[in-house]
């Protein structure tokens, strides 16, 4: 964009699609783990910023459950508790937090808020006069839900039938994924949260992930049917490149 125009913020009236990144920032993810996912998340912006056909659309939110409990960011600040500012950001104006590991894994209250934005953003664009695409949530961990003294606790339990009647309303699409050493208690949790939509990997492929995010998206405004984020979340889960297909 020209420089005499690049204070102008233009109307975008683009159909919707908000995203919400729920990420484990949990003392396990100290070191690599989290310095791996910090640059993919800029490799990311940057690869978003660029995609003529998500940076107007698609529209960020990033919720993290780690030391400072669970966090909504609205791009790179934290927001604070009772804050009533919504974390969505377009694509095109989104710039990703600096996320540090350390504290407990409050999985279960970071997913109930990451569906209180969702629906609370589908009502803003409906006032708004916007139509929007099915939201998608990515819930990335490499753990089991605690409680707040970092015990594993089974309250995770509560939100299951929520998950279930939400995902079949079509009211958005839980993507849950367990990175690094991720035990098999934590992968049941996670198909108990998105029976359709969850897998185990080996180490942490941030960067694939997050790439496999924009092909769903892509395909969410191309109207695909169902076979076909089966087809690329199945690839992603073997590490092929489906967002190249």
């Amino acid at each position: 964009m020209p420089a005499e125009y690049a204070d102008i913020e233009f109307e975008n009236n683009a159909q919707r699609l908000p995203l919400v990144l729920c990420l484990d920032t949990s003392s396990s993810m100290t070191g690599a783990p989290m310095d791996t996912l910090n640059a993919a998340l800029d490799d990311w912006t940057r690869e978003l910023h660029d995609d003529v056909s998500l940076s107007y659309s698609v529209e960020v939110a990033v919720i993290t459950f780690g030391g400072r409990g669970v966090t909504a960011y609205r791009g790179p600040e934290a927001l604070q508790p009772g804050e009533r500012v919504s974390p969505f950001l377009p694509a095109h104006a989104f710039r990703p937090p600096r996320l540090t590991a350390s504290g407990v894994t409050l999985m279960t209250e970071a997913l109930e808020l990451a569906m209180q934005v969702v629906a609370a953003r589908k009502q803003e664009l409906r006032a708004q006069g916007l139509q929007y695409y099915r939201p998608q949530i990515c819930l990335v961990t490499d753990g089991i839900p605690t409680d707040g003294t970092g015990h594993f606790t089974t309250s995770w339990h509560r939100i299951v039938p929520v998950l279930a009647a939400e995902q079949e309303a079509r009211r958005f699409r839980l993507y849950a994924i367990g990175v690094g050493g991720i035990t098999d208690t934590g992968e049941q949790v996670l198909q108990a949260f998105a029976p359709m939509f969850h897998a185990r990997l080996h180490g942490f492929p941030f960067r694939q992930l997050l790439q496999m995010m924009s092909a769903s998206a892509n395909a969410e405004q191309r109207g695909a049917g169902d076979e076909v984020f089966e087809k690329i979340f199945s690839q992603f889960k073997t590490q092929r490149p489906a967002w190249e297909a």
